[in-house]
């Protein structure tokens, strides 16, 4: 049976240091630094926020979905998760949630696994595997596919079925549902809002994001 785990923040809006919408299917990186807090807004609901983080420090040292879960025995994320990357070094801890799971299994959609999982003429469709890229092209152009690694599908379901597979459910998101982070060291985080049409986990209809970070109390 599925445990969510649900804990509200108490971070007003009006204390925020910034604000911004990102629509569907477009992408999003900025620095956090230490002690910032950022939360995610899931706007019209179930909507999957596809996010790589990396050490600002050292952009080669990314994300490391292995190390994440084997830390915290889970493979499904939320509050009190810290994101580990390659090295070990923690990124962000999760600090409050109220959708009260997310995905990091499930990677993220391309063209190619469009094509694979669905039909060859979905070859063009916007994915966010290219959003990903466009956003670390210009942040800085040294950046290359290598530095894809295995995301968080942050508001997605994605249930490991009894054999081990992966399902892509319907989301168990609402509107208005948020998780938020606390930087521990300074962490780039990329968000691509998932332009996905092919599956359930946008509802089968992309929507806003809205980004929110406050300094440290």
């Amino acid at each position: 049976m599925a445990v969510f785990n649900r804990v509200e923040s108490n971070r007003k809006i009006e204390n925020a240091i910034y604000d911004e919408t990102v629509l569907a299917g477009d992408g999003w990186m900025h620095e956090l630094k230490p002690g910032q807090t950022l939360r995610i807004i899931d706007v019209e609901g179930n909507q999957a926020a596809d996010t790589l983080f990396f050490d600002a420090e050292n952009p080669e040292d990314h994300y490391s979905a292995v190390s994440t879960i084997a830390n915290q025995g889970n493979i499904y994320l939320s509050t009190g998760t810290v994101l580990l990357s390659q090295s070990g070094k923690e990124l962000v801890k999760i600090v409050a949630d109220t959708c009260g799971r997310h995905d990091t299994l499930g990677g993220a959609c391309s063209a190619q696994s469009n094509t694979v999982r669905y039909a060859h003429d979905t070859l063009p469709m916007h994915n966010c595997r290219d959003t990903f890229m466009l956003q670390l092209s210009k942040y800085d152009s040294r950046y290359t596919k290598r530095d894809l690694a295995p995301n968080v599908n942050f508001f997605m379901n994605v249930p490991v079925t009894p054999s081990g597979g992966l399902t892509f459910n319907d989301g168990v998101s609402a509107p208005g549902y948020y998780i938020e982070m606390e930087a521990i060291n300074p962490t780039l985080v990329l968000i691509s809002n998932c332009p996905q049409l092919n599956n359930p986990c946008n509802d089968y209809n992309p929507t806003p994001i809205r980004l929110v970070i406050w300094d440290s109390l």
